[in-house]
């Protein structure tokens, strides 16, 4: 499998067919929301109360893909 690095918006003109991996973290080990900046995306391993969920920066938290609230491990 390629690994590609990019910064910038992705645009395709034929649809998109392939596999998105974001950065992985747990909550203690996840960077700065504010230096990350909004619109980022991670892969939190313990962020919905223990268990796995996608969390996006809001420029100032990590807040959960699923209701919006702060990441937390418990």
């Amino acid at each position: 499998m390629a690994s590609t690095t990019f910064s910038g918006p992705v645009t395709s003109t034929n649809g998109f067919i392939g596999d998105i991996k974001v950065p992985a973290y747990t909550v203690a080990s996840a960077p700065s929301a504010a230096s990350a900046g909004a619109g980022t995306v991670i892969y939190v391993s313990n962020g919905a109360a223990g268990s796995a969920i996608l969390a996006f920066s809001d420029g100032t938290d990590w807040l959960r893909s699923d209701t919006g609230v702060a990441i937390a491990a418990s």
